[in-house]
């Protein structure tokens, strides 16, 4: 009997010790099974103090405080990129719209604190050779003066580096036809050709459109008017006339008589038509002084409404 009490006491404690074991082995799995939940709240609890860190990023917004990481990223990149858009271009949001035209195609002041005692200085038919570009915008730039290129289609389409040295010097780009042709006698559709053809060619060769229109000859017709309008350029022809292009190459003293020409006609507001021509390119730097003698300032074309009124 105590051989048979010793058995099943010995077997009662196997019994309790292989319990013991199993129970300890639960407890492991149980706990290793925790530690990933445990790991994900320590992760999740770093993330504010990685957040609170954000205010030194460039441009941080409540929004993308509460982001996750990549996208956090993203926001953060597509708003730095659109704050940085405006200031790509800045020509067109820094000059203020202090002039408009009025119906004798003169500049006129928005208000009568701005000063009146302007021209608007212009060039035809162009682009045409690249010393004669370079050395109008070179005196143009010695005056602190900008100018409209009113440019031909087809001139263009010939030489497409002489339209992009223009732009890329700072001349204001102006629509003058695509053959130079009388326009006023045409029917709708061709004036419309004429005028929307130069357009795309500026626009392909500029990244730009042009926003004023001068009709060849100054002679437009209600057609061009109305083609103009529905493009949304503001039609012009002009006030002073140069008569540079009466002038002939072996004409003597074509400087002096270009001056004359326009200082007989100034006023204020004055809107002068010139020609990309060599007798022009030599008159221009004495024109100009002249007329800043006589206290005039060059409006800059920018600044000037789309709109007669």
């Amino acid at each position: 009997m105590k051989k048979v009490g010793k058995a099943i006491s010995a077997l009662l404690l196997a019994t309790l010790l292989l319990s013991a074991c199993s129970s300890g082995n639960n407890g492991d799995t149980t706990g290793s099974s925790v530690m990933p939940s445990a790991t994900a709240t320590q992760e999740a609890s770093a993330a504010p103090a990685d957040q609170g860190k954000s205010p030194a990023a460039p441009s941080p917004s409540p929004t993308s405080e509460g982001t996750g990481g990549s996208e956090s990223a993203a926001a953060t990149a597509t708003s730095g990129t659109a704050t940085a858009q405006p200031s790509e271009e800045p020509a067109a949001a820094e000059v203020p719209l202090l002039y408009h035209m009025n119906k004798n195609y003169d500049i006129v002041p928005n208000e009568e604190s701005t000063n009146k005692k302007v021209v608007l200085l212009t060039f035809d038919d162009g682009p045409k050779e690249a010393d004669m570009i370079n050395s109008l915008i070179d005196t143009l730039d010695k005056h602190q003066a900008k100018a409209i290129f009113f440019v031909n289609g087809y001139r263009v389409k010939e030489h497409p580096e002489l339209l992009k040295l223009i732009h890329d010097r700072g001349g204001i780009l102006g629509n003058h036809s695509w053959d130079h042709i009388v326009l006023k006698d045409k029917s709708y559709s061709e004036v419309k050709k004429q005028i929307e053809n130069v357009q795309t060619i500026v626009k392909q060769v500029t990244g730009e459109s042009p926003v004023f229109f001068r009709p060849p000859h100054g002679a437009g017709g209600d057609v061009g008017k109305k083609v103009a309008a529905e493009n949304g350029l503001l039609y012009m022809t002009w006030s002073v006339g140069s008569l540079d292009w009466e002038m002939k190459e072996k004409e003597q003293g074509k400087t002096d008589t270009l001056i004359k020409n326009v200082t007989d006609q100034l006023h204020s507001g004055s809107n002068i038509l010139m020609h990309e021509l060599p007798w022009t390119v030599e008159a221009l730097d004495k024109l100009l002084t002249t007329l800043e003698g006589k206290g005039y300032t060059f409006v800059d074309p920018r600044s000037i409404e789309l709109k007669m009124r």
